[in-house]
């Protein structure tokens, strides 16, 4: 898989609508659904990526992640740490953004 600095967008839409997997301790861990990928401006430079943001929805909870650089892990596309936010709870469950510039 790509490292996180050479991650495009297309590279996370193939994974629209899939689980990756946090792990919060030994014994805890959190799922979170991707639910979009938005390519947001250009280019700064011909050689960078273009800007994008990802979102994610948390499981029905109270609970929720507070703002972190987190673990991810997916089955097919691997490990990725990703800065996430937490935006407000979408019908029940946590919506969560990660920027990538």
């Amino acid at each position: 898989m790509n490292t996180l600095d050479k991650l495009q967008s297309d590279d996370l839409t193939l994974y629209l609508n899939q689980l990756f997997h946090i792990h919060l301790n030994e014994t805890e861990s959190i799922s979170l659904e991707l639910v979009s990928v938005t390519e947001s401006g250009a280019r700064s430079q011909p050689e960078t990526r273009t800007p994008f943001s990802i979102h994610f929805l948390g499981p029905v909870s109270p609970q929720y992640l507070i703002q972190s650089t987190y673990h991810f892990e997916h089955d097919q596309m691997g490990v990725l740490d990703l800065f996430i936010v937490p935006l407000g709870p979408e019908r029940g469950r946590m919506r969560y953004e990660a920027i990538l510039s």
